[in-house]
């Protein structure tokens, strides 16, 4: 197994608008077009009469679950059109196995990057709890190619800015046309890749604690996964336009989105702890030359 340990990113705290509105993005001028996961796929809504009972029992406070589950509008989200879709108690039967399982990795970390972690492996498999919302997220079989656990406390509460994920990460260094910039990150190698690359992968957040609105839940900017490559300079202004949704879980919930949507991070107000097992999947290869790092 091979870690890489990120430094914390701490900003003062900002006050970001949670609000939900109609997106009115407007792309940036571009030649990308969007080639993300398939059309239709991705509400949660086949979950909740299943789980709901066990998710209440589970949850920390039976009052906070309520509330939540209660929180219809993040319900009809849906990858193709907003660029995010919660999947409701999907790996909550797993979720003390995987809580044991992770247990190994260091604690309390901005951000432990996995790979050579042969225990995941029945978890992100095609047919495993966490492979299978990637599979219909995707609209077909992927693979595991980035993990980091996510691990925030009250002594590790940072925040993180808008902005658009825009690399991967590879086994080693290669001269490889349309890839690059390179850079290494916690000792790792990552690339930018082409943009319809990244339009077409998943990225699964598995939620292993309650995240209210109070315990930083991730910013996402409705529909800014169909802007292309957003230039940093104009991240901000992209995601004041498109607005913001707090994407507040349960443990054992997973929420999906389309990796290059515009997305951020608050301080928490009251800390508690937050852990995230984050994975992004690919149904593509890479070229020749270049090889996933993989999770696995």
């Amino acid at each position: 197994m091979r870690l890489g340990l990120d430094k914390p990113f701490a900003l003062p705290p900002r006050s970001l608008q949670h609000s939900f509105r109609p997106c009115h993005c407007q792309a940036p001028p571009t030649n990308e077009t969007f080639s993300g996961p398939a059309r239709g796929v991705g509400t949660s809504r086949s979950f909740i009469r299943e789980i709901g009972v066990s998710a209440i029992a589970k949850t920390v406070s039976t009052s906070l679950a309520m509330v939540m589950l209660m929180d219809t509008d993040l319900d009809h989200l849906t990858l193709h059109e907003h660029g995010a879709a919660l999947f409701r108690g999907a790996v909550l039967p797993h979720l003390s196995d995987l809580e044991a399982i992770l247990a190994s990795l260091p604690v309390e970390q901005a951000g432990v990057r996995i790979s050579g972690f042969s225990a995941l492996e029945t978890y992100v498999a095609p047919h495993g709890p966490i492979g299978l919302v990637a599979r219909q997220a995707l609209g077909g079989m992927g693979k595991a190619v980035r993990a980091i656990l996510f691990d925030k406390t009250e002594s590790t509460n940072w925040s993180l800015a808008w902005h658009q994920d825009r690399t991967i990460c590879v086994q080693h260094q290669a001269d490889v046309e349309d890839y690059g910039p390179w850079s290494i990150k916690a000792g790792l190698y990552h690339v930018a890749p082409p943009f319809d690359l990244l339009a077409g992968m998943v990225t699964l957040r598995v939620h292993l604690d309650d995240v209210p609105s109070t315990n930083a839940p991730l910013l996402i900017a409705p529909g800014s996964h169909k802007l292309g490559r957003v230039p940093a300079d104009q991240v901000k202004t992209a995601a004041r336009r498109c607005g913001t949704i707090a994407c507040t879980a349960l443990a054992g919930d997973i929420w999906a989105y389309s990796t290059p949507i515009l997305h951020a991070s608050e301080a928490a107000a009251r800390p508690g702890r937050r852990r995230v097992l984050q994975i992004d999947f690919s149904t593509q290869e890479l070229p020749e030359g270049l090889a996933w790092l993989g999770v696995t």
